[in-house]
């Protein structure tokens, strides 16, 4: 399946731990960003502090555990494996040794309507004879796609997502590469360009979905999510997605850096417009030599960055920018196992295009919906009691900017899915659910510090995408940067481990730091 490495990060692995008087590093939360810069960072030789303001590491990768079952909170899609493998090699140690993780096959099944389904594999002869059972006009027009695919992941993932940017002329510099790869046009309008049956426009144009991206506004040069996944595979780590956060922070305790959980962080503090470390709420200062933050970027310069020295990212100017949608996600663990149905199933609704505009134009809560039905225990029994399923369903939903009451809309809209849910592929659900939870865009904005709520960030434009987003290297305070799906290159596990990456690049090894 590995045809073609992801570029390999800097620097080599470092065998001692920090001295006492090596540059101090401090990253705000625990997310994947987070965790994979704290890694990077003491690789480099800093001292370094992770600050979470929950009770273990994660973010909105945290694990749920209930009743017997174990909930990935978050991310359940692994692509691009290496990159994860790399922060174990440049530790000294070796991937497999510590985590489990195995290819899918199939990757997922897309779900339609009327009942029938798109199998969504890696290998091409496969693929072609799924579409030929669509459309076989559209099998030379997969190949072309693909082919397509190809060259915006070569330009847009490999060059573009690993390159930092600090200035509008860096952006500039890049227009005939987001040229080359239809970076003007929407992922749906490239996608229908070339198919011509409605299903397979569906199930080749969703994937910006999977990073808070509206398939019909984000840019095209997206459509390297499909070729990614094809070159690299849909993976999952046995023991969930859990497994390698805490993988991730073994690796930073095994090094003698230090995680801090009920640490929430109330202000970065400036001086002169140069950060010289935190203040919690609980009043603690801890000094650091340079932040990063690894929470929602536009949480950061709207409540923990006095607005003086944020410059460019003003109330003003973070109310103007598009946000993704939200997320409403219910977890279940059923008293019985439901072998017919696929570690992961993308369930489309009746309307396409019009829902779309529903969640992210109108932000309203629209009567039907599409979900991603997730079923670890099909791969990884251990995750349920013997005997049970652990699942968890996301709707994509109206960030906070709609109108959508969800301390009153909740219930009811769990017991929607759930109905439709045992109408089509769990059958009896209702009967069998012995543990349940909620999350709404409110959690996100309470519990994960989510601006508006939103599920990933800001939206991925075309004009809120590389250059334009908040850098990750901050434009107006020295020493401080930022990591995570907000920033540069932006959501999905391999875009917040690319940021953790470029951040490589950007900030000095702890011997050259001055």
């Amino acid at each position: 399946m590995r045809t073609e490495s992801l570029q390999s990060g800097t620097g080599g692995a470092v065998d001692q731990n920090a001295p006492a008087t090596a540059p101090h590093a401090v990253v705000i939360g625990s997310g994947f960003g987070g965790l994979a810069t704290a890694v990077r960072l003491g690789v480099k030789g800093y001292r370094v502090t992770v600050l979470e303001r929950l009770d273990k590491p994660g973010g909105r990768a945290y694990v749920f555990e209930q009743d017997g079952f174990t909930f990935d909170a978050g991310p359940t899609i692994v692509t691009g494996p290496e990159l994860v493998r790399e922060l174990w090699t440049l530790s000294g140690k070796r991937f497999e040794d510590h985590v489990d993780m195995r290819l899918l096959d199939p990757f997922y099944f897309v779900r339609f309507e009327d009942g029938s389904a798109f199998r969504y594999t890696g290998d091409p002869e496969q693929m072609r004879a799924e579409v030929a059972r669509f459309n076989p006009a559209d099998v030379p027009n997969y190949d072309r796609f693909m082919e397509k695919c190809r060259t915006a992941y070569e330009i847009g993932f490999l060059k573009l997502g690993n390159r930092t940017y600090t200035s509008v002329w860096d952006m500039v510099r890049v227009v005939p590469e987001l040229m080359a790869m239809s970076g003007h046009r929407s992922v749906y309008s490239v996608v229908s360009q070339i198919f011509r049956d409605p299903k397979l426009r569906k199930v080749f144009s969703l994937h910006p979905l999977l990073i808070g991206g509206n398939p019909l506004k984000t840019t095209a040069a997206y459509i390297l999510i499909n070729h990614l996944e094809k070159a690299f595979g849909v993976h999952f780590p046995m023991g969930g997605t859990g497994a390698l956060i805490q993988g991730l922070a073994d690796l930073i305790r095994d090094r003698g850096n230090r995680i801090r959980y009920n640490a929430d962080v109330a202000e970065i503090v400036v001086e002169n417009r140069r950060t010289t470390g935190v203040r919690l709420q609980s009043g603690e200062t801890i000094k650091a030599d340079l932040v990063v933050s690894n929470a929602d970027c536009a949480w950061t310069y709207k409540h923990l960055v006095k607005e003086e020295t944020g410059a460019r990212w003003t109330d003003r100017k973070l109310a103007r920018a598009h946000y993704s949608n939200g997320l409403f996600l219910w977890y279940f663990g059923t008293k019985k196992r439901y072998e017919d149905v696929p570690h992961h199933m993308i369930m489309l609704g009746r309307r396409y295009r019009e829902l779309l505009r529903d969640i992210f134009d109108r932000r309203i809560l629209a009567d039907d919906f599409s979900l991603y039905l997730h079923r670890p225990t099909h791969t990884d029994p251990s995750l349920a009691p013997e005997g049970c399923d652990t699942f968890y369903a996301l709707v994509p939903v109206p960030n906070l900017r709609g109108t959508t009451d969800w301390t009153t809309a909740a219930e009811p809209f769990r017991q929607a899915v759930s109905h439709y849910l045992s109408d089509t592929v769990l059958p009896d659900l209702e009967t069998n659910v012995v543990s349940s939870r909620v999350i709404t865009p409110l959690d996100f904005e309470d519990r994960y510090l989510s601006y508006q709520g939103a599920g990933f960030g800001m939206e991925p434009l075309l004009l809120q995408s590389a250059g334009f987003r908040p850098h990750n290297q901050s434009e107006h305070i020295d020493r401080l940067y930022l990591v995570g799906a907000s920033t540069h290159p932006g959501a999905g596990i391999p875009g917040v481990l690319t940021s953790a990456r470029v951040l490589d690049t950007v900030i000095p090894h702890a011997h050259a730091f001055a």
